[in-house]
């Protein structure tokens, strides 16, 4: 799924938008509008200009002028693509007063949503990790009883953070992802603050990471995937001892680390 550097990436390379028309738009298949009538939804962005276009976690938030939000999550295989022709996975087509927007996604995880006043789904995501201050992000950790990278993977605690970044922030600040959340103080919590931020940066000046589907929507691919220390990299050496990357299980999500680096 993309994380927030890759919605950051999608969010840049559709930034010329600001400024356009929506002269029309279809969609192909119900299942991305999550229960919207698609011709309510084409009724309500026909003719709107796009005002301004925003990532809150691993959400696209389209401004539209006269008031009103187009919320996009590109779900697993998602893509909005500004080249290229309508094809079998093209579920949605917004016709601009120059060009095209397409939303392409395989799997139909993704959704689009229309809504007039700031979107309460995304209003509720908790605070943006390259903004949070590292004594509040300390103090968040405080009375968690649960494991770090279950809580980094919490959309509430951090918007955006995704199971990539998780790991690769952990294994920079040399915690095990099982560490207890709340046992994590003082020079501990201040370098899982500063990794956090480092690591999403990084990948953000990259492209974010292609994976498997990710492309941005001029379709360029993220190239920090080279860069990646640990995720997926089960059996393979750590870069700083030597020792087999390991993979559990945690929070539902595979997690990879070193066992000697990342301490508990």
């Amino acid at each position: 799924m993309p994380e927030l550097p890759e919605v950051e990436t999608v969010a840049r390379s559709i930034a010329p938008l600001v400024g356009r028309r929506i002269l029309a738009a279809e969609f192909r298949c119900p299942r991305v509008l999550r229960g919207s009538d698609p011709e309510q939804m084409a009724a309500a962005l026909r003719d709107r200009k796009i005002t301004g276009i925003h990532r809150y976690g691993k959400f696209l938030l389209l401004s539209l002028g006269g008031g009103g939000y187009l919320t996009i999550h590109l779900g697993m295989t998602g893509k909005l693509l500004l080249t290229g022709s309508p094809g079998k996975h093209t579920h949605a087509i917004l016709t601009l007063d120059r060009g095209l927007l397409l939303y392409d996604d395989q799997r139909q995880f993704g959704c689009f949503q229309y809504c007039e006043s700031f979107p309460e789904r995304v209003a509720r995501l908790g605070p943006e990790p390259l903004e949070i201050g590292a004594e509040e992000f300390a103090a968040g950790l405080r009375g968690r009883k649960t494991s770090i990278k279950a809580l980094l993977l919490n959309q509430r605690f951090l918007r955006g953070m995704g199971n990539i970044y998780a790991d690769e922030a952990l294994f920079r600040a040399a915690i095990h992802p099982l560490a207890l959340a709340s046992r994590i103080r003082g020079a501990r919590a201040l370098s899982l603050h500063r990794a956090i931020g480092e690591v999403l940066r990084e990948a953000i000046d990259a492209g974010g990471s292609s994976i498997s589907d990710y492309v941005d929507a001029e379709g360029r691919k993220g190239f920090f995937q080279v860069s990646h220390r640990v995720y997926q990299r089960t059996g393979e050496p750590c870069v700083s001892c030597g020792m087999p990357i390991r993979r559990i299980v945690v929070a539902q999500r595979s997690s990879h680390f070193c066992p000697k680096c990342q301490k508990r």
